[in-house]
């Protein structure tokens, strides 16, 4: 267990720290594309294509935006000290076919951070949408499917959502901001706030390199440099219980989770927004929680809901624990941030990638 020293006995304060009905009807966090930022993504699309350069090749200076690119320096400093989201609406997905909109996406992430891998094939940039599949499967992952999934956190710094193609009904988005929901737990029980430190076993959905065991080592909460860091998944959590040497969860880790939940879905925490055809959803994990409500979908295939999904590392990131990420080769010899090692790539070749002077995994 994490030595008492690193527990925040005390509320967190700061941007990070807000209620949804006091976001509710504000456009802070919120950025409407101009028509001349829109003329910059067509521009930096079209020099990637006269050029030649493969989408998973594309780098900042490939994707030129003069002015957008400003801005998006800004969202990027507001999503790692400020309330930890955004949402970029008017990305005029509906001219561009899945590639071009790939290659914007793709190119305006690299302006924010660097993609690490999301799973165990090795994608880079991923689509969020239902492939049949339940969560009963242990290979099958939430985004896969059209089931609800509850409050958790993604393996990265920062998640980022385009929808290309909205739900015929439901997949309501929501967040919460972490460091309200830890400030709630510390008032209401706070014996409970240290068992976040301790360590607890995740299932890693068969997404383990050979020879390393099947589920990860974390604790949902480290609090260092002066911000609190949390992650979650209870469906994961859940899951790793399927394994015989799993310790079984305890009455008070029950009780913990079940506390997270209520708040989470509380409507005095939780902000519900509208995820439309076009809407880039910017999340620092580390800030916020976001769930999706279960949806019905289009029969034609061409209708059905299409999100593109990336995860990216912060190049000016949050200071983290080693063991942060659970994955044993984060904890190696750096920092790790983020990501699934593919299994077609050793750990030594799959911390290549550099930011600033931190290296990513």
């Amino acid at each position: 267990m994490t030595s008492v020293i690193n527990v925040l006995r005390r509320p967190c304060t700061g941007p990070a720290v807000w209620r949804g009905p006091d976001l509710a009807d504000s456009a802070q966090w919120v950025l409407r594309l101009s028509p001349a930022q829109t003329d910059e993504l067509g521009a930096a699309l079209r020099s990637v294509r006269e050029r030649g350069v493969p989408l998973l090749k594309v780098t900042a200076d490939d994707f030129p935006l003069p002015t957008l690119s400003g801005e998006l320096a800004r969202l990027a400093d507001v999503l790692e000290n400020g309330r930890g989201f955004v949402l970029v609406k008017r990305i005029p997905v509906e001219q561009y076919g899945e590639a071009a909109a790939s290659t914007i996406f793709w190119g305006l992430g690299q302006h924010l951070g660097v993609p690490v891998s999301q799973n165990a094939a090795g994608h880079m940039l991923g689509h969020a949408r239902d492939t049949g599949g339940t969560m009963a499967d242990p290979s099958t992952r939430g985004y896969q499917t059209r089931a609800r999934l509850p409050f958790h956190t993604d393996g990265s710094d920062v998640l980022g959502l385009l929808c290309l193609r909205a739900a015929r009904t439901g997949a309501r988005t929501a967040l919460v901001s972490s460091a309200a929901v830890y400030n709630a737990v510390l008032k209401r029980r706070p014996k409970l706030v240290e068992r976040l430190y301790r360590t607890h076993l995740l299932d890693r959905r068969e997404e383990q390199l050979p020879g390393e065991p099947p589920y990860s080592a974390v604790r949902f909460a480290s609090w260092d440099g002066g911000k609190l860091s949390m992650r979650y998944n209870r469906c994961y959590l859940e899951s790793a219980q399927r394994f015989p040497d799993v310790p079984r969860l305890q009455p008070a880790d029950v009780e913990l989770f079940d506390l997270i939940d209520e708040l989470a879905e509380s409507r005095e925490f939780r902000l519900d927004i509208d995820f439309e055809a076009g809407d880039l959803l910017l999340l620092n994990n580390h800030a916020v929680l976001h769930s999706r409500a279960e949806y019905e979908d289009f029969a034609e295939p061409e209708l059905k809901r299409h999100v593109l999904r990336l995860w990216l590392a912060l190049r000016q990131g949050r200071d983290l624990p080693p063991d942060f990420w659970g994955d044993p080769h984060s904890a190696v010899d750096r920092p790790g941030r983020g990501g699934i090692s593919p299994r077609d790539v050793i750990a030594t070749q799959n911390s290549a990638v550099r930011c600033g002077s931190r290296s990513h995994g």
